[in-house]
């Protein structure tokens, strides 16, 4: 495996895990790997309430991971690029790939 220099301080990993830390904002991500969704569809989808998805979509778009695109009267929201797109989809696949954990905690 190759080396990789990598900073010290890497703020952009702490907000990435920052959001996968929790279980609905990690929902959240994970369904906008199927492309743009409006929070009514989100919330149902992750098994939350409006009000709760609010705070956590306010989150991932305050770490800078989502962004909401208006069309008419509604907010789609979207990963904010490419690359993270990749990044979520080859995570989730090594993911699956990860031998059970010993320690059991979640």
């Amino acid at each position: 495996m190759a080396e990789l220099l990598l900073p010290l301080n890497a703020p952009g990993l702490d907000r990435i895990g920052l959001a996968l830390a929790d279980p609905t904002r990690r929902a959240v991500l994970l369904e906008l790997l199927a492309g743009p969704a409006c929070p009514s569809d989100l919330a149902v989808r992750v098994q939350t309430s409006r009000t709760n998805l609010s705070n956590h979509l306010a989150c991932l778009r305050g770490c800078g991971l989502i962004r909401a695109e208006r069309s008419g009267r509604y907010l789609h929201y979207e990963l904010v690029s490419d690359d993270l797109f990749h990044a979520l989809r080859m995570l989730v696949e090594v993911a699956e790939r990860l031998p059970e954990c010993e320690d059991h905690r979640p």
